[in-house]
């Protein structure tokens, strides 16, 4: 019997990091296509959503902090400390624990996205994906944060 491999518990930030990164810019490339194809926002919205909530969480693996909830509420808490958001864009992203409320612990809902929803959430994505390529934030500068 070959021996068993065990995988850590808990992830390195750097290999989080890498995932989340990857992720986020794959539900975000999968999103602008749903757009494209002018396929319904509920469905648009909600892979941006992933996408926004990845891009957050690649934030936070970068700068090496990560918060309990990964509600958009938390994780900007967590991400504001360690890197400058544009005010709007903050609010933006807030404001969607008000339609997509999952990820919380304590208040769990899900409501139903409309299509300046759907618009929204692909220009926090465009927003966000712009945060990493202005401030160099890759799996090589890590190191150096």
């Amino acid at each position: 019997m070959p021996p068993l491999k065990i995988r850590a518990l808990f992830e390195s930030d750097a290999t989080k990091f890498a995932r989340n990164i990857r992720d986020a810019q794959g539900y975000h490339q999968r999103a602008r296509q749903f757009a494209e194809q002018q396929r319904g926002a509920s469905l648009i919205f909600n892979v941006a959503s992933l996408a926004i909530e990845c891009y957050l969480i690649a934030l936070c693996s970068y700068f090496k902090t990560m918060p309990f909830n990964h509600n958009y509420n938390a994780l900007m808490d967590a991400a504001s400390e360690v890197i400058a958001f544009d005010p709007e864009l903050a609010l933006q992203i807030r404001a969607l624990d008000t339609i997509f409320g999952i990820c919380s612990l304590e208040h769990y809902h899900h409501g139903t996205p409309e299509t300046a929803d759907a618009a929204a959430s692909l220009a926090i994505c465009a927003a966000l994906e712009a945060m990493f390529l202005t401030h160099q934030l890759t799996a090589d500068s890590m190191d150096a944060a």
